[in-house]
């Protein structure tokens, strides 16, 4: 399986490939300070800087079976990963932007990672607490963690909006899933994409306008890998999404905040058998 990180231009529809590597990748995020992009492989965290594109690992110390949810925060100082090294399932951690020894966030396992409130203050993620997975929230040092969902199949890939006033999510009720969104006290839920497609992951723009997405095709169960999907854009406020590009994709493409910090690029990655 060939890797291929890729930096998409909304103006221009230009793909800018930045490394093709016979290594699986997954799950680029863009640093705030648009330097670099953080991916993961084989169990790790690496740093490709975009000036001298290649792998450099980050040191997490005991953590070597980090999943694709992971994140920079806002100030760009601290990184955040999943992990199943201590549990055998999905704990949220944090460590320093330069690595270090990971400091455990939730308690509870299993729990995903997918989203940082702009003030930097909340994580936002994935959890199975009773028969299903909701989205949850916590404070960033941990504490208390607050379900914001309730009544799906099936919920993922929480992210906020850049004011922090919404969370987006994909979650399933009767075998269809569709992109939500809700505050972030659990208050007016809404259906903000609901098609023939399984979409997935997402993720809305640093300047607030847009959302980008992951669309399988219409009877996809979860959302696995070696697919051919779509990068599709939909306007903040909803309405008839825009398809970007077609891909060999799914897993490990856009699963977490992959936005440049002026929302005129984002970064993903395809796949080659």
């Amino acid at each position: 399986m060939k890797s291929e990180i890729v930096i998409y231009n909304l103006a221009t529809g230009f793909e800018e490939v930045i490394l093709l590597l016979d290594q699986h990748l997954e799950a680029p995020n863009w640093t705030p300070d648009n330097a670099a992009l953080i991916v993961n492989g084989e169990g790790r965290l690496y740093r490709v800087d975009l000036s001298a594109p290649a792998l450099a690992t980050i040191e997490t110390g005991f953590a070597t079976q980090i999943n694709n949810d992971h994140g920079v925060s806002p100030d760009g100082t601290t990184l955040v990963m999943s992990d199943s090294t201590e549990e055998g399932s999905s704990v949220i951690y944090t460590l320093p932007i330069t690595g270090g020894t990971p400091t455990r966030i939730t308690p509870l396992a299993p729990s995903y990672w997918h989203g940082w409130s702009p003030d930097g203050a909340t994580l936002a993620y994935t959890a199975k607490r009773g028969e299903t997975f909701e989205i949850y929230t916590c404070p960033v040092h941990g504490g208390e963690e607050r379900q914001v969902t309730f009544g799906f199949d099936h919920c993922d890939g929480p992210d906020y909006t850049t004011d922090g006033a919404w969370i987006w999510f994909n979650g399933e009720r009767d075998a269809r899933v569709c992109l939500w969104r809700v505050r972030p006290d659990g208050r007016d839920l809404e259906c903000m994409v609901a098609d023939d497609r399984v979409n997935w992951f997402p993720h809305p723009s640093p300047d607030g306008k847009s959302v980008l997405y992951l669309a399988y095709e219409g009877g996809t169960q979860g959302h696995p890998s070696e697919r051919q999907v779509e990068l599709r854009l939909v306007s903040a406020e909803g309405g008839r999404p825009q398809v970007l590009l077609e891909l060999y994709g799914g897993q490990g493409t856009i699963n977490v905040p992959c936005w440049a910090p002026y929302s005129q690029r984002f970064a993903f990655v395809r796949y080659h058998a």
